[in-house]
């Protein structure tokens, strides 16, 4: 059975993205271990002179390695991904890379009648960056608009042809985390490469 990371993309108490992640979590789970995962609680991205990462973020990096693949779950704010979950995924690439060639699906749950669709466009983009470059599952948006109004009390959706998209692009996750692994990992072989660069120039560095 695959082990999967969810990410809640949101530090609200009371998240639809949460909401979503929570029943893909309980409408999969005879095919995959799903565990939800919160950015809720990383202090706010900044450099530091000793690279110092905060636990929370380590411990996150240590699920994500061990995990098949991630689903992370972006509300929209502005047309972009919460300064929060930005913040988080900065963090997982300041010298710890536990996303390089993972697996990745994402979602989103908004409250008004576009869903999350530049949101997912902003997170694609910073997903597939150099330090971060996972693997990102291709045409497979799952937009889930009026987010308030999508589930009902057992905290399931309302409409069955969204839960039945769902499952298609969630079937299609499966079947897309079992054909990456048979790739080479050239992402993580370039950065293992650059770091042996960067060692070799640390080594002989003038001062300058």
């Amino acid at each position: 059975m695959k082990k999967i990371v969810a990410i809640v993309g949101s530090n609200a108490d009371r998240s639809t993205n949460r909401q979503l992640l929570k029943y893909i979590k309980d409408r999969y789970a005879d095919q995959a271990q799903i565990e939800l995962m919160e950015v809720k609680g990383l202090p706010i991205f900044e450099k530091t002179r000793n690279m110092e990462i905060p636990d929370q973020a380590k411990d996150m990096a240590k699920q994500i390695e061990e995990a098949d693949g991630v689903i992370v779950a972006t509300p929209e704010w502005d047309h972009s991904i919460p300064a929060i979950l930005s913040s988080a995924l900065a963090w997982l690439s300041y010298g710890i890379h536990p996303l390089m060639d993972k697996p990745v699906m994402i979602t989103g749950a908004s409250f008004g009648t576009l869903g999350t669709s530049r949101a997912q466009a902003q997170l694609r983009q910073l997903l597939d960056s150099p330090e971060l470059q996972a693997r990102i599952m291709p045409s497979s948006e799952f937009l889930l608009d009026h987010s308030l109004n999508a589930f009902n009390e057992d905290g399931k959706l309302l409409d069955e042809s969204q839960s039945q998209r769902l499952d298609a692009i969630f079937n299609d996750f499966l079947i897309f985390i079992d054909a990456e692994g048979k790739l080479n990992h050239t992402y993580a072989d370039d950065l293992r490469h650059r770091n042996e660069i960067s060692v070799d120039y640390g080594t002989n560095d003038s001062g300058k």
